[in-house]
């Protein structure tokens, strides 16, 4: 592991741990726990779903009000991250790989600090992931595996290191994409090594808690982690290059894996867990699958409900509603019911990402236009949509954000804020 100083390679400043949430520096408070903030990727919880209410049940012709357009954030697909009086992102910068805090109000950069070489590729420049704030500290992992713990408030350098280099993995056809999960005080990330599939590493040093070998030694995928807890077996669940698998959380014991929903291309989309399930989908034809996880002692016994093909999600996303499953199924807007996988409703042309708010979802089409319908499990209903203005020559790929009575689009170097109330 190296350990980053103000003369190290990357030339990032060496910052103390001490400053948590509520400290202020430079008349920057740092808040947590409200509706109004939005952490990490996919939300506080992971699931896309905004709590906050009160919300325009119809936008206008034109669609809602567009307060900011904020620039100078650079190359990437990173979404944002918001806590307290700053939002985060990252991209590519001056040259380099950089995570930002910008000033909600203003949008003024705050701090930037630099953690690593820039990612090129031909899909898109720049890094894919998303930063998560937790306890005062932002976490962020690049497009070629280097992995920062920052002060939230000012930017420092907790610790630092790549995640390829350190635990053998090799970096994948698009790039490091994954948002790392912070769990009581642990960090949970994919390097995909030999021995390595999956680590824990401690939130404050950055050192290794354990290690997780997958069989059949999986790379890294395109998803991020998610928590399920089945009967007392806290696990995390990981989608791999070649499946999906939980690991128990206090040791990284391998439970239990399974591989329908999976392609020899790109697993993208982050899986969704309800009660004791666990639904996961990919596209380049696959599918999805429904399994469902039972506990035996200190293991988990998963045995697939269901296969089906009326739900490939190539990496926008999906959200549970009431039973059901919205997201993109190849290049139509779909629901399906979770329990049985039947197909309630398509809407073809909408490839994209989703988040939901209000009893409604917002639907980012990654060719560019943004559709509010209605979470409506009977039938599509849209309510308002618009076309983003000065649209990049790169697809919409950053998942929308709703914070703060607020949507929030990233689109390589713009982030444009709306107001949705």
């Amino acid at each position: 592991m190296k350990r980053m100083n103000s003369n190290g390679i990357l030339g990032l400043l060496a910052g103390g741990f001490g400053l948590l949430v509520g400290l202020m520096a430079d008349g920057i408070t740092l808040a947590g726990d409200s509706n109004a903030d939005w952490n990490q990727f996919r939300g506080p919880n992971r699931d896309n779903l905004c709590q906050e209410t009160g919300f325009a049940d119809r936008w206008p012709e034109g669609g809602p009000e567009l307060l900011q357009t904020i620039t100078g954030i650079g190359e990437g697909y990173a979404s944002v991250a918001l806590v307290g009086e700053l939002m985060y992102t990252m991209g590519n910068v001056d040259g380099a790989e950089h995570i930002l805090a910008l000033n909600r109000t203003t949008g003024e950069i705050v701090w930037k600090t630099r953690s690593g070489d820039e990612y090129h590729e031909g899909q898109g420049n720049g890094p894919r992931g998303t930063p998560t704030v937790v306890d005062g500290m932002v976490y962020a992992l690049g497009g070629t595996g280097d992995l920062s713990c920052l002060n939230a408030s000012t930017g420092d350098v907790v610790w630092h290191l790549n995640i390829l280099k350190e635990f053998g993995g090799g970096n994948i056809t698009w790039g490091i994409s994954e948002s790392v999960l912070i769990d009581n005080n642990h960090v949970i990330c994919s390097p995909g090594g030999s021995d390595a599939t999956v680590v824990s590493l401690n939130a404050k040093t950055g050192k290794v808690v354990w290690k997780s070998k997958i069989p059949e030694q999986p790379q890294a995928s395109y998803a991020s982690p998610v928590i399920a807890t089945i009967g007392k077996v806290k696990q995390y669940v990981i989608f791999t290059s070649k499946g999906i698998c939980g690991v128990r959380a206090k040791d990284g014991e391998p439970l239990w894996g399974q591989n329908a929903s999976s392609n020899g291309t790109a697993n993208c989309a982050t899986p969704l867990v309800v009660d004791n399930y666990v639904f996961s989908s990919s596209d380049y034809g696959t599918g999805a699958e429904l399994v469902e996880l039972k506990p035996e002692g200190s293991a988990v016994k998963a045995t697939q409900v269901y296969f089906t093909k009326d739900m490939k999600n190539h990496h926008g996303g999906m959200v549970f509603l009431d039973g059901y499953v919205y997201g993109s199924n190849g290049d139509m807007l779909s629901c399906v019911k979770l329990k049985t996988g039947e197909p309630a409703w398509r809407e073809r042309g909408m490839k994209g990402s989703v988040v939901y708010v209000d009893k409604k979802i917002v639907f980012r089409n990654e060719q560019g236009p943004v559709v509010l319908l209605a979470a409506d499990s009977g039938e599509y209903k849209e309510l308002g949509r618009f076309e983003q203005p000065e649209r990049s020559n790169r697809p919409a790929w950053s998942h929308p954000v709703i914070a703060d009575g607020k949507l929030y689009l990233r689109d390589q170097d713009k982030l444009l804020v709306y107001n949705l109330k």
